[in-house]
């Protein structure tokens, strides 16, 4: 084919292809940078334009690393429960297999708990000495000349509340004529009630006489009434006439001092009060 003709051919092509040129270039000026930088840019740039699920606008957290929890140092009471783990370790050690080291290891470990007890006690006594709060023999000494003391001001205490008794109580006192222990308590109960003016309404519970109280009467139905084991004697009760009710001091034999010491307590002292 001539040059001329072949060219003839061909500028229909190249006026198509510069056409096209030229109708493309106002889309690429509209269109904005690619590389956007700020939060207005990133705005316009992933929501506006709705680039879709693929394209990360979103900027990664950078993640904070993660601080190592430090390790807690161990209580007081974790710390003594290892002392006292290791010592029964090393002292089963040292029974299953007594070797001169295992039993060495053993008495080194419990001489170092001893001397920890001995100071331990050594400073509760010296604190004890230095805070008065904290010495309970302030209030019942266990020295001799301390105890003598207390003892006479508790029973100089005791006496004015059994010398004001018989104003409110009486004693109701439950005896056998079989019973040996009674023999004994009679006149343990009719000493300390005579020394303090008691009524004493002496009870017997086998019809059988007393020497001691010879204005008894036979026991019907009282102890039960009473809230009494009935089968256990002697038994002494006191009565409160104020309230109409009993209380119960103790059964068996009694010391005179013993016997008087509960009644005072019982009616001159809460719980808690005296101990």
């Amino acid at each position: 084919m001539p040059v001329p003709a072949i060219r003839a051919a061909l500028r229909p092509l190249a006026t198509c292809i510069a056409l096209l040129a030229v109708a493309a270039t106002p889309l690429r000026a509209e269109e904005p940078p690619m590389v956007q930088t700020g939060e207005q840019q990133d705005s316009f740039y992933c929501q506006e334009r709705k680039l879709g699920y693929w394209f990360y606008c979103a900027r990664p957290k950078a993640e904070k690393p993660q601080a190592e929890n430090p390790q807690q140092p161990e209580s007081a009471t974790e710390q003594l429960d290892a002392v006292t783990a290791t010592l029964r370790e090393l002292k089963a050690k040292a029974i299953l297999e007594p070797t001169p080291a295992n039993v060495t290891a053993y008495i080194r470990f419990q001489r170092e708990q001893l001397d920890r007890a001995s100071l331990f006690s050594d400073v509760w006594q010296r604190a004890i000495w230095q805070d008065p709060e904290l010495d309970y023999t302030l209030q019942r000494p266990v020295s001799t000349l301390g105890k003598r003391q207390w003892q006479d001001d508790r029973n100089a205490e005791r006496d004015a509340a059994m010398a004001r008794l018989s104003q409110r109580y009486g004693l109701f006192y439950f005896f056998a004529q079989s019973c040996g222990a009674c023999e004994v308590m009679s006149p343990i109960v009719q000493g300390v009630a005579s020394r303090w003016r008691i009524t004493v309404r002496a009870i017997s519970t086998d019809g059988g006489p007393s020497r001691h109280f010879p204005g008894y009467t036979v026991e019907t139905n009282q102890r039960a009434r009473l809230g009494l084991e009935p089968k256990i004697t002697p038994a002494v009760v006191l009565w409160d006439a104020l309230k109409n009710h009993p209380i119960p001091i103790g059964y068996g034999v009694m010391s005179a001092d013993e016997l008087q010491d509960r009644i005072y307590l019982l009616t001159s002292k809460e719980a808690g009060r005296d101990y």
